[in-house]
């Protein structure tokens, strides 16, 4: 009798076998449900252009974050950190208290005031790579650290990019062009925290 529950258990197997369900790690990218009207997000949710702004799809939590952004083609545009009030349908930012933003002739507003100045104006096809910390927001050009730093960012904040005038701009939240300054490290999802 024995050996024929045996053979039953064979026919027929008491667990079933469990399909594998891969999960796909979340990616930071532009959010497309928060960008401005006139905005165009291309490339897997890496480059922006058309007419107003959009913020990454997830806040920077850690304590210290790095990002890039290529200049594809001049014309009006700005990269920098916002509040989740910021309107992404004036541009330029940083005429208010809710980002503090890069502008295309080099200056970092905020409050609709150049907060600081980086050496020279960003060019088309340089890449500005943006280091936050939560006390310092740095900025270095094709690699080359700047001594420009924004300080007195409050909040929780998110990257955010605009363009205007046929501007251009390519992102980078990982596989960046430079390496990021020695303890930064890719924008991390919450749980990408744990």
């Amino acid at each position: 009798m024995a050996s024929y529950l045996c053979c039953f258990r064979w026919c027929f197997p008491t667990e079933f076998v469990r399909p594998h369900v891969i999960k796909q790690i979340p990616e930071v990218i532009l959010d497309t449900s928060k960008s401005g009207q006139g905005v165009v997000i291309v490339k897997s949710g890496r480059r922006i252009c058309g007419s107003g702004a959009a913020p990454a799809s997830h806040p920077i939590v850690q304590s210290k974050a790095y990002f890039e952004v290529k200049v594809q083609s001049s014309g009006c545009w700005g990269a920098g950190l916002c509040t989740e009030l910021a309107d992404m349908n004036k541009v330029p930012l940083g005429n208010d208290e809710k980002a503090w933003v890069l502008r295309e002739n080099g200056g970092i507003y905020h409050k609709s005031e150049c907060i600081a100045q980086l050496p020279e104006s960003p060019q088309e096809g340089d890449v500005i790579g943006l280091a936050y910390d939560h006390v310092y927001l740095r900025f270095s050009v094709n690699g080359k650290p700047t001594e420009t730093n924004v300080t007195g960012i409050k909040g929780c904040v998110f990257p955010v990019f605009y363009v205007e005038d046929n501007a251009i701009l390519d992102v980078q939240f990982q596989s960046f062009y430079h390496p990021p300054p020695p303890g930064f490290d890719k924008v991390m999802i919450e749980q990408t925290l744990l």
